[in-house]
């Protein structure tokens, strides 16, 4: 049996902050993602990678992401969360990432 490979994609957006940036935000989400084991995580300019073998991993770090952003005082925190959960191989998000630049570099 195939152990399964999840990846997600997860965008926060808090709601209310006092100005338009929420990059202090965002860095208090990803040090509460850190603390997660058994996760790898990427961070984009717009949301964050993680890639998991355990769905209830992802989950964990998803929610200490939210609860964190709350305690910064925020009334209202907007979640994006795409998850892919692949069982027939094993795949990491290099893999991923490697098959569409051999597909890119071919059809050039």
């Amino acid at each position: 049996m195939v152990k399964p490979t999840i990846h997600a994609e997860l965008s926060i957006v808090p709601v209310g902050s006092p100005t338009t940036s929420i990059g202090e935000y965002i860095a208090s989400a990803i040090k509460a993602i850190r603390t997660v084991k058994g996760i790898r995580y990427h961070v984009t300019a717009m949301g964050t990678l993680i890639e998991s073998d355990n769905i209830d991993s992802v989950f964990r770090a998803v929610m200490l992401a939210r609860n964190v952003v709350f305690r910064q005082g925020m009334k209202r925190v907007e979640l994006i969360l795409r998850i892919d959960e692949r069982r027939d191989k094993p795949r990491t998000m290099q893999d991923k990432l490697r098959s569409i630049q051999r597909y890119t570099r071919i059809r050039k």
